[in-house]
């Protein structure tokens, strides 16, 4: 049977982003995440880029793997996103500047390079913020959250839910259908047209299971008489604690500050 991608042991207290509601981790970034497509500077995206690291350095329990896309893979998406955005900025634009590199015919300017930078650091800053919930809430808490305290229908929280949760479902019958292949000896030689050979034989069991798998879906729901009545009773409660409103207020609190500080909106 597979393992439920869902099923996380309790992190402990000193992780305590796993602890917030999820509707408070989404509500006290999106602000921020709205208002930083809107700036141009450096100094705005660079300072909600660290504090974002920091809360998920300190908040979330990080697997090596995440812990090194986090403080390697981002760091290096910076610099080529920087490289690409400074390459593709119009010339006339910052032709007035420095020239950082020259390439016969072809100047780079150091505005352009500042453009890029800014670019990818607002881009890296959104993601990062994003990451504060995305690293520590599950999906069916966050649907829960959103049944219980946005009154957002269940039939279409948990309906969406089902559909997302075949993800992993196909994940895991994939591994199974090739191992399978593999027992049998069908392994159809090497090479990219063997690859595409063998994709083609995994699509037809594939697509049984997936089938099976929405009939047992389909009959689990309605033994359950899901969509029968217009509320519905829940086991597990995501409450919104006191807790979950001093994190909102806390970080509001600070992306206001650091927007005052830089302020990157220019006044007519």
């Amino acid at each position: 049977m597979p393992i439920d991608p869902y099923a996380e042991a309790e992190a402990p207290a000193s992780r305590y982003l796993h602890h917030l509601n999820p509707l408070a981790k989404l509500g006290a970034v999106v602000p921020a995440m709205v208002l930083l497509v809107f700036t141009r500077d450096l100094a705005t995206p660079a300072v909600f880029l660290a504090l974002a690291v920091l809360v998920v350095l300190t908040g979330a329990r990080l697997t090596r793997r995440a812990l090194m896309l986090l403080l390697v893979g981002m760091p290096a998406g910076i610099v080529l996103l920087t490289v690409g955005f400074s390459v593709w900025v119009d010339p006339t634009l910052v032709s007035d500047t420095a020239s950082v590199l020259r390439v016969g015919g072809w100047t780079l300017r150091e505005d352009a390079v500042a453009i890029g930078l800014a670019t990818a650091l607002r881009l890296a800053a959104i993601l990062a913020l994003a990451l504060i919930g995305g690293l520590t809430t599950s999906g069916p808490d966050l649907v829960r959250a959103a049944v219980q305290h946005l009154h957002v229908p269940y039939r279409i929280g948990y309906a969406a839910l089902a559909a997302y949760r075949f993800v992993p479902r196909f994940g895991y019958e994939l591994s199974v259908i090739r191992a399978a292949h593999r027992v049998r000896g069908h392994h159809g030689g090497r090479g990219p047209f063997a690859r595409v050979a063998r994709g083609w034989g995994y699509i037809v069991p594939l697509l049984a299971g997936a089938i099976r798998h929405a009939e047992r879906i389909a009959l689990a729901m309605d033994s359950r008489a899901f969509g029968a009545h217009p509320t519905r009773t829940e086991r597990h409660l995501v409450p919104f604690r006191a807790r979950d409103v001093v994190f909102v207020v806390a970080v509001l609190t600070a992306s206001a500050v650091v927007f005052a500080v830089t302020f990157p909106w220019q006044l007519p």
